[in-house]
């Protein structure tokens, strides 16, 4: 989106192996918002990178076998994971590092080579997430050996959870942030609200229309398979894994949109949903949560109230 004289301002930047995209209703804000969003992403890289050998997380899953003490940031992500596990009954579990490694996601995408021909490997079921020894009170983890966390995609969910509701008081004014399509916001809305693009084919070119949905709080996450991409042994594969099966789940979901009461649950809802396949469309109804769902074959499934397809937007 073009930021307006008057209107909303805009800025984009690589961060966290994605783009993150700030938006605030007032131009003047922009300043004051972006120093918020800088701070918050490099707390949250330092705590949960799964690709720095320096991160808190890193240091944790070194430590398998032994107690170590976690910063309050790690703690809270910890926690969000765990929950996500929880209300997924395991679906969403952080626990998966191991199975995402071996099918070949074992540095940053931009390191990746994504035509590299040599098999992937599976790790098989992973631990679960009741294995993870933790001590909320005291902050004190301990992993079992051979198990490592992924805290992945709940992480930068709760960084753009944390960021917008931090910038929107910072700045004063309604504030939009977007990492990668984890997306939240907070405080005064633009009239009409945020209008964002939801993106089907992510190689589309941007010339290309897309359907939009305006949001006036909460958030909203798209989780898919078409972006984060390599071939192993002859197969495609992507970087969200079946805890059940260590493997990638079968394809029914091209991309999955969920708009919920922060971006932390519309993160767990969308990527549960990619694992699920079918069974995903009563889940999103049980739990009352506007989705749209695209299939591999671009056919698009809508529920609780997800508005058919308009087109103009950002994202």
């Amino acid at each position: 989106m073009t930021a307006a004289a008057t209107g909303p301002a805009s800025v984009s930047f690589p961060a966290l192996g994605t783009t993150a995209s700030l938006l605030v209703a007032d131009p003047g804000a922009m300043d004051a918002a972006r120093r918020v969003l800088d701070a918050e992403l490099a707390a949250i890289d330092a705590a949960c990178s799964r690709f720095r050998p320096d991160s808190e997380l890193s240091r944790a899953n070194a430590a398998a076998g032994a107690p170590c003490h976690v910063s309050t940031l790690f703690a809270e992500a910890l926690d969000v994971a765990l929950h996500a596990a929880e209300v997924t009954a395991g679906v969403v579990d952080p626990t998966v590092a191991a199975a995402v490694t071996a099918l070949g996601y074992d540095v940053t995408f931009a390191a990746l080579r994504p035509q590299d021909l040599g098999p992937a490997r599976l790790a098989g079921p992973s631990a679960g997430w009741r294995a993870v020894a933790w001590d909320r009170p005291i902050r004190r983890l301990r992993l079992p050996p051979g198990i490592a966390l992924d805290l992945g995609a709940t992480a930068k969910a709760l960084a753009a959870d944390r960021a917008a509701h931090r910038a929107a008081q910072a700045a004063g004014c309604g504030v939009l942030v977007n990492l990668g399509g984890d997306l939240s916001v907070a405080g005064q809305a633009p009239p009409g609200g945020w209008r964002i693009a939801i993106a089907d084919d992510h190689a589309a070119p941007d010339t290309v229309a897309r359907p939009t949905v305006g949001i006036t709080e909460g958030g909203l996450a798209t989780s898919g398979t078409t972006v984060r991409t390599w071939r192993r042994g002859g197969r495609r594969l992507h970087h969200i894994v079946d805890p059940a099966t260590g493997d990638i789940p079968a394809p029914v979901w091209q991309t999955v949109s969920v708009a919920a009461v922060s971006c932390v649950a519309a993160n767990t809802a969308s990527t549960e949903a990619v694992v699920l396949g079918e069974r995903a469309l009563g889940r999103l109804r049980r739990a009352g949560l506007p989705a749209r769902l695209v299939r591999v074959d671009g056919t698009v499934e809508r529920v609780c109230g997800w508005p058919e397809d308009s087109v103009g937007g950002t994202r």
